[in-house]
């Protein structure tokens, strides 16, 4: 055979040596698992879900599946839902309980945290009442409906010594923290231009809208978070452009579609492009350029399955939504609370007031922007900035 030549030596050779790629993290949990090296934090945390809606329930399930955690408690207004999820997910040491009866879950000592996923205007009342109980908190963005409300929360978490973290869930997606890595490396050099595009899908129904706070603080902050963390900088000009194109979405004085540019003193430059409706599916890309290279994160698929024939070629669509693209973004916020819980402090929040407090400052400029067509300067004190970003050249 002509290629019989190139034949090297037998893969058993050196076969102890080999590992697999850093990146295939589903293997290095197989491996955790099956070696059972990883020491463990204590006791099962016992925790209680506020709110059983779109997020409450990717919440639920993923705690159900999580061997570190336990749902004692569940607080959920819609009396109707609660006899199919106990029955669904076989909750018969589940308690559920009236929001108005919440002070059951916050007087239980046992418990030791709560998760907050209802409406933004009920977190602040939430997240402080269960602080004042002496609870770790998890909680969705935002922390409370404005600036002052959010400084109040984390002040009270200041006050009791327990930990109040906000889910800013694509930090934990593994495409995103893989370029974020390699950036913070110095793989691409200096970033002149990080780009992310978010669509959503599929159409938030209306009466989500009216209550979500709006596109910038219920969109653009997961995008402007994701772009300023990743650069370690934050920007000091921001111009929006933002367009209400689906009538009943004018009607409640939202916007279905925006482009934000924001400018940083190092001279990078972010472009977000958001968009409430996109028919395809979730439409979630990000790249980053740089002196050295480029970095993209692309859309993801359901599966591999290629269809062949002699008209086409044919792969099947994105993902549909949130809940499927960022799964596993879902599941590793969750195991970081838990490590900050369950370590006593050990183990410090990837998410802290000072990074909550400055995606809320960004995004109100950018909406501010929007309304008024012009650019909105922006300048940040040191007090105002995390540990590891910058406000210079």
């Amino acid at each position: 055979m002509a290629t019989k030549k190139y034949a090297g030596e037998s893969p058993y050779v050196n076969n102890a040596s080999r590992h697999h790629h850093e990146s295939d993290y589903k293997y290095q949990e197989y491996t955790e698992n099956v070696a059972c090296n990883a020491a463990s934090l204590g006791a099962s945390v016992k925790l209680a879900i506020f709110g059983l809606g779109r997020a409450g329930c990717i919440h639920l399930a993923n705690i159900i599946a999580n061997p570190r955690v336990k749902v004692t408690y569940i607080v959920e207004a819609d009396a109707n839902k609660w006899e199919p999820v106990k029955e669904r997910w076989g909750l018969e040491n589940t308690t559920f309980v009236h929001p108005d009866n919440a002070d059951v879950v916050y007087n239980d000592k046992d418990v030791d945290a709560c998760l907050i996923s209802t409406p933004t205007f009920t977190h602040e009342g939430f997240i402080v009442a269960s602080l004042d109980a002496g609870k770790a908190v998890f909680s969705e963005k935002p922390i409370a409906e404005d600036p002052s409300g959010t400084a109040r929360c984390y002040q009270k978490a200041d006050d009791v010594g327990k930990p109040l973290f906000c889910a800013f869930n694509r930090r934990f997606d593994p495409s995103y923290a893989s370029i974020r890595k390699k950036v913070r490396e110095g793989d691409l050099g200096h970033i002149q231009v990080i780009k992310t595009t978010s669509r959503d899908s599929p159409l938030p129904s209306l009466d989500y809208l009216k209550i979500s706070g709006g596109i910038f603080h219920d969109c653009a902050v997961h995008d402007i978070d994701l772009v300023t963390w990743i650069i370690g900088e934050y920007p000091a000009k921001v111009y929006s452009s933002a367009t209400s194109l689906i009538p009943e979405i004018a009607a409640i004085n939202d916007h279905d579609n925006v482009s934000i540019t924001m400018t940083f003193p190092s001279g990078s430059l972010a472009c977000i492009d958001l968009s409430r409706f996109a028919c395809y599916g979730y439409d979630q890309r990000l790249e980053v350029f740089g002196a050295k290279g480029m970095l993209q994160a692309k859309n993801e698929f359901p599966e591999s399955t290629v269809l062949y024939n002699e008209s086409k070629t044919q792969e099947v669509p994105i993902f549909y939504s949130f809940p499927s693209r960022y799964s596993d973004g879902y599941k590793n916020e969750l195991n970081h609370f838990l490590d900050v819980v369950q370590s006593g402090g050990q183990v410090g929040m990837s998410v802290t007031d000072k990074m909550t407090s400055a995606v809320s400052k960004i995004a109100d400029a950018c909406e501010e922007s929007a309304r008024s067509g012009v650019a909105i300067d922006l300048s940040w004190t040191e007090e105002e900035l995390p540990h590891g970003y910058c406000f210079n050249n």
